[in-house]
């Protein structure tokens, strides 16, 4: 078990590795939290024969994780990405406004509500008095 020290390397071993044997592979994913309130990120795929780790402290895998999950993940279940899917993802990331939000003009942008006055839902219910 010796631990891979190239993200590259580590994800085209560990997909090779599911697409040789995906019924006997598996995947854990340990997170340790030290005392000094940094973490350590440790991943292992194993197929009984051969054991691939990564390890990390920078927060900057996480993307790459994430993307290594999912594409894992949708190998586990046997599903790829539609292209519809993929670009509407990619669209909605590229641009902060929402689409439906960036078509409307503004005398047709919701109201917020004003507080005070009774309009905002009638008169408060007094309390009932406290028995002795």
């Amino acid at each position: 078990m010796v631990y891979i020290s190239s993200w590259q390397e580590y994800q085209e071993a560990a997909e090779a590795l599911y697409e040789k044997s995906p019924n006997k592979t598996r995947y854990c994913v340990k997170w340790r939290q030290s005392a000094d309130g940094a973490g350590k990120l440790v991943l292992k795929i194993t197929d009984d024969t051969t054991c691939l780790k990564f390890k990390t402290h920078s927060s900057v895998f996480l993307n790459r994780f994430d993307a290594l999950n999912l594409s894992l993940m949708q190998k586990m279940q046997n599903r790829r990405p539609t292209p519809a899917s993929r670009s509407a993802t990619l669209a909605s990331s590229a641009s902060p406004i929402p689409a439906s939000a960036s078509s409307r003009t503004m005398s047709e942008a919701p109201s917020t509500p004003t507080p005070g006055g009774t309009a905002g839902g009638g008169v408060k219910k007094k309390k009932p008095k406290k028995k002795k």
